[in-house]
């Protein structure tokens, strides 16, 4: 927790850095520090959308563009910690990722043919050979362009739709059981304790024992009042002005279209 607070005051001291200089080339320089500062937020959103039918590496980069965009977008003026801008600016990303991949049903259609004349062709070529034949000696026995070969190649399997029966891990679950039909729970308790932390790190010791006391401890609130000393109202006004307060701070800043 005290990494979490410590990148995050990092992270608005380069903000503010880069707020004060008119210098282009600083400003490119501070920002890209920021999002140095910030992958591992980026890299912990791809791993929880992993096993859903994408490669790690195209995750890991749809989330970095994510954390970039949430950078370049940013206001200090917000009153906004970052993480709480940047977590669903790249979930956002994320997620976009997945509703897009869609347009991979719809490679031209010379392409899927000549994914199925490779698939048919390559097990006889590598019995002639020996080996795996290259892209060029696949290419002449099949007295087709290497370009296209290529373009083939790199497409495979774009449009493979998965089997729900998949086994999408070493558990032995299939890929049903491992993408859930409604939003992951613990993938949002999880970022919701990288937003808060933050923003918990600038209350007052007793608005943190409050929350603790009513949250954690699961005490109502006359017993918070005996427990610190003032009256269940005060307790509950106190309550209403702290969660007020969190939840402001941590709504995300529409940006400029």
């Amino acid at each position: 927790m005290a990494d979490r607070a410590a990148r995050e005051a990092a992270t608005i001291e380069l903000f503010e850095r880069r707020a004060r200089t008119s210098d282009p080339a600083e400003q490119r320089e501070l920002l890209e520090w920021i999002v140095e500062l910030n992958l591992e937020i980026a890299r912990g959103i791809a791993h929880r959308f992993q096993r859903r039918g994408a490669e790690s590496e195209d995750l890991e980069q749809v989330a970095f563009v994510g954390l970039m965009k949430a950078a370049t977008n940013y206001r200090l003026d917000a009153d906004t910690p970052f993480i709480g801008y940047a977590v669903p600016t790249i979930r956002g990303e994320v997620k976009r990722y997945f509703r897009d991949c869609a347009w991979t049903v719809r490679i031209p259609r010379r392409l899927q043919e000549l994914q199925g004349l490779v698939a048919a062709k390559l097990p006889e070529l590598e019995q002639a050979l020996g080996r795996e034949p290259s892209i060029v000696e696949l290419a002449e026995h099949l007295g087709i362009d290497a370009a296209e070969i290529e373009q083939a190649m790199a497409a495979r399997g774009c449009f493979r739709t998965l089997s729900l029966d998949w086994l999408a891990d070493d558990n032995g679950w299939n890929l049903a059981e491992v993408v859930a039909g409604e939003e992951d729970l613990a993938v949002s308790q999880l970022e919701a304790v990288d937003m808060l932390q933050p923003v918990l790190e600038g209350l007052e010791a007793r608005d943190r024992r409050i929350l603790e006391l009513r949250f954690i401890q699961g005490l109502s609130q006359s017993e918070i009042g005996a427990e610190i000393g003032i009256s269940q109202m005060q307790v509950s006004r106190l309550l209403r002005r702290i969660l007020d307060d969190l939840r402001n701070r941590l709504t995300p800043v529409p940006t400029a279209a």
